[in-house]
């Protein structure tokens, strides 16, 4: 092989030597000393940062301490580590990185076969392919595989100290760690004598600190608790300090100590002697406790909602407070129901509403809490208000004797239920005077009761009352479950009236249109204006005393809408039906149609009217109109649903009780003609020859997709509701969005169900849409009532209560012939008759021959009444 080749060769893999034997020594360098070198980077970040120059001396002296252990430990640690690498382990590892090992290979000799020319040759192609392959050799990079040796990253902390360090902190302070235990040595030193000191209030006051180098002598006023730091710089002695504002006793440290801190407690002196000698006056401002004080009485506001406004104010904020209510026994009458002493006198604390935005130091807000199903409910009692802030201390008003404002009942069997219940919950051993009480109200309810379903609920609680009497002992969840059904009820009969006298007066009114447009009789036309007129009355007594009960305030409200509003008088409204009926006996029926839509027309304005006085038109209200109407169109879509659903088990249902009907109320071709034009499904030839129940069956033949058709129709319509329902926030808010969208699911369900024909689970799906419109409404309703509505949260309980009356276990009311008004079983004892329906009803639930779709509803049912 030439000599020239060769030579360069060895330069090149003499370089490539160098170079990887300096990265074994960084290599090896690194792997031991890296513990010394991060000590050394977490010192030189603590030093150019300056932080001995501002913690304490203690501190300081701990640091630099820690930093030479850890140096110590890494000089122990590198003896152990390091080993001198040599420049033959820099030429392997090149070797090692070559395929083959050429640097070895050329390094041999050949041992056998040198005479023979075949063997040279080979050995010398061998060397030459080797030294090809040296030509590639290239220097070997440290490898610096520290991880295995800090695990948890320690050297690069070090690093990024060091790096902030040196961008915010300087190098030139090492030359000042020479001075660590001399403090006085630098510029202080030189400067003489001095002191800074400053007085902090406390943070809740938001006033700011105050430095004393920059005030002057004199009168200085400071809140108490205060916080006074002060430093002394110098020689000791030669700058003190003398205070008398700390009231601090016992164990003092001296007044030349270098830093001294204290609280200013009480009026007094704050003086520094020596260099820049100055004193103070200090007065201390004391922070009294708030006050908070009723500033009207308490009133009864939308719903029954217990309102009371108050006033607070505090030196700084009020941060809470409570409202404490207890019952007065002295001055409450002690008789009948609250003869006894009450089980539960603990007093009632609530917490104190307090501004959402804005200054807490002098704010005026209302209290408000609804009390109405409390069982001190309308009873004397003393109430408290509280306020504290934030330095714990609590302010009081004095108690005002007062009568806990709560919803009352007009109705008197409904007033009548919420005093019994109000009694048992105030002594449980009242229950058998309530029984017994309960008994006579129920004896004779000819008048009492407007509707059969009300009666049933009331014996229904009776019956419950007098089991757990006879078991001995009400426990609490009997004596809960009790209450909740008697306030329930209470509202039933509260609310229910005027929503059944309107749907009565509209089921007259569509009757008497359907007859003058079928050529009814002048009899059956005569007995349907009468029927209208009674309707008519009732509708507007019950408006009338709702209007009495609302009270002064809607009142006033209604007076300033006169001018602008249209007044009939009852004789105005009597007139216009004669109007209608002598237009009728004259044969003038296109006359008198267009007269009795003028007249519902005007009608369905003065309910609307009646509806939004005291507040006037808003969002709200609207809102709340439009989910009650849709809740009544599914309730009247889920009662045809159950009539389909009859007829598929029973084909004979219809006629059978259209036959029974007529019986009752005293004429064939009078009751099938109430059931045809009811229901909307004969018409008034077919009714009067009692057939109209086979025209609503043949009706029905189609009926099952139109019922789908109008579900999807309603779900709809209140997707449309909800996009425009006006913006309410918190809980209630958030709950009433929640429950209309799945009042829009279960119509899904239900719409779908009624495609499949499946009217059983549509049935099911439509009562749990109506239980979500229900509690949409509610949420509804006291969401206004939050965002001040006003009496939109009571119109929303009472659309609620409408919807809720003469509901069955699926929540549907329960219409058919009885939906018109009309009494159909006239001088019969309804009660009597209520008893054989229920036993009919338990008969056919336990027959097995019938099908497992109507036994279950028949037995949920029961459950309602039992």
């Amino acid at each position: 092989m030439p000599d020239r080749p060769e030579n360069a060769e060895r330069i090149d893999l003499r370089r490539q030597v160098t170079l990887t034997y300096l990265g074994l020594w960084a290599e090896r360098l690194c792997l031991a000393f890296w513990p010394l070198w991060s000590a050394a980077a977490l010192f030189l970040a603590f030093v150019f940062l300056g932080l001995h120059e501002i913690l304490p001396l203690e501190i300081t002296w701990g640091v630099v301490v820690l930093t030479g252990l850890l140096a110590l430990f890494g000089l122990w640690y590198a003896a152990r580590r390091f080993a001198r690498p040599t420049r033959l382990q820099a030429l392997e590892r090149i070797d090692d990185a070559l395929p083959g090992n050429p640097i070895r290979a050329v390094r041999d000799k050949q041992a056998i076969g040198k005479s023979d020319a075949a063997s040279e040759a080979i050995w010398y192609e061998y060397q030459r392919r080797m030294h090809q392959r040296i030509k590639a050799a290239r220097s070997i990079p440290p490898k610096v595989r520290l991880a295995r040796f800090d695990p948890f990253g320690l050297r690069h902390v070090a690093l990024l100290l060091l790096a902030v360090s040196m961008l915010f902190g300087s190098a030139w302070r090492l030359g000042t760690v020479s001075e660590i235990g001399a403090p006085m040595a630098g510029s202080a030193q030189a400067a003489g004598p001095s002191w800074e000191g400053w007085i902090e209030p406390p943070r809740y006051t938001g006033l700011p600190a105050i430095y004393l180098n920059e005030r002057a002598a004199g009168e200085l006023s400071v809140p108490v608790g205060s916080e006074v730091t002060l430093r002394l710089y110098g020689d000791v002695g030669a700058v003190t300090v003398n205070e008398t504002v700390s009231a601090r006793l016992g164990d003092i440290s001296s007044a030349a100590s270098e830093e001294q801190s204290f609280r200013v407690q009480q009026d007094g002196s704050l003086g520094i002697t020596g260099a820049n000698a100055r004193e103070w006056d200090i007065s201390a401002i004391k922070d009294l406790p708030p006050s908070v004080e009723p500033t009207g009485p308490a009133e009864v506001a939308a719903g029954g909602v217990f309102t009371m406004p108050f006033e607070a104010i505090d030196d700084y904020a009020v941060v809470a407070g409570r409202v404490l209510i207890e019952l007065d026994l002295e001055r409450a009458d002690r008789r009948h129901g609250l003869a006894l002493e009450p089980e539960e006198n603990a007093a009632i604390e609530v917490p104190l509403p307090l501004p959402v935005a804005g200054s807490r130091d002098d704010f005026e807000e209302t209290f408000l809490e609804d009390f109405s199903k409390h069982p001190w409910a309308n009873l004397p009692v003393t109430i408290t208000f509280f306020a504290r802030d934030e330095a714990q201390q609590e302010g009081r008003s004095g108690p005002f004797d007062i009568e806990l404002a709560a919803r009352k009942f007009f109705n008197p069997v409904a007033a009548a239920v919420v005093e019994l219940r109000r009694d048992l919950l105030w002594n449980r051993e009242n229950g058998p005077r309530i029984a017994q009480l309960m008994r006579a109200i129920s004896h004779r309810p000819e008048g009492l009761f407007k509707r059969e379903a009300d009666y049933l609920k009331f014996r229904v609680i009776l019956r419950r009352l007098e089991t757990a009497l006879e078991a001995g002992d009400i426990d609490d969840a009997a004596q809960q479950e009790l209450a909740e059904a008697m306030w329930e009820l209470a509202l039933t009969l509260e609310d229910g009236n005027l929503a059944d006298a309107l749907e009565r007066m509209r089921a007259a009114q569509e009757k008497l249109s359907e007859a003058m447009r079928n050529g009814a009789s002048e009899e059956e036309i005569a007995e349907l204006m009468e029927e209208l007129r009674e309707a008519t009355d009732d509708y507007m007594e019950q408006l009338a005393q709702q209007q009495r009960q609302e009270g002064e305030e809607n009142q006033n409200a209604e007076e300033g809408q006169q001018g602008e509003t249209m007044q009939l008088t009852q004789q105005d409204l009597q007139d216009m039906m004669d109007r209608i009926q002598e237009l009728m006996e004259q044969g003038r029926m296109a006359e008198a149609e267009q007269a009795l839509r003028e007249f519902q027309q005007m009608m369905e304005n003065m309910r609307v009217t009646q509806n939004q006085s005291g507040s006037g038109q808003n969002p709200g209200q609207q809102a709340m109109e439009g989910l009650a109407e849709t809740l009544r169109d599914q309730q009247g879509l889920s009662d045809e649903a159950f009539r389909d659903l009859q007829e598929q088990f029973n084909p004979d249902a219809r006629s059978g009780q259209s036959g029974e009907n007529e019986g009752r109320s005293g004429g064939q071709g009078r009751g099938a003609e109430h059931e045809g034009q009811g229901e909307g499904e004969g018409n008034a030839e077919s009714g009067r020859n009692g057939s109209g129940s086979e025209n609503g069956e043949g009706e029905q033949g189609g009926g099952e997709r139109s019922l789908a058709e109008r579900q999807q129709e309603l779900r709809r319509g209140l997707a449309e509701q909800q996009r425009q329902l006006p913006q309410l926030g918190g809980e209630p808010g958030e709950a009433m969005r929640e429950a209309l969208e799945g009042a829009e699911r279960a119509m899904e369900q239900a719409e779908e169900s009624l495609r499949q024909n499946d009217l059983a689970e549509a049935l099911d799906r439509q009562a749990e849409a109506m239980d979500q419109l229900r509690e949409g409404m509610d949420n509804l309703g006291e969401a206004l009532a939050q965002a001040g509505e006003g009496q939109q949260g009571q119109d929303g309980r009472n659309a609620q209560a409408a919807g809720r009356d003469g509901s069955d276990p699926l929540g549907r009311n329960r219409r058919g012939p009885s939906a018109t008004g009309e009494n159909l079983l006239q001088n019969e004892d309804v009660y009597r008759r209520a008893r054989e329906l229920l036993d009919e009803i338990r008969r056919r639930s336990g027959d097995a021959d019938r099908s497992e779709k109507e036994r279950s509803y028949l037995r949920r049912l029961l459950e309602r009444f039992e």
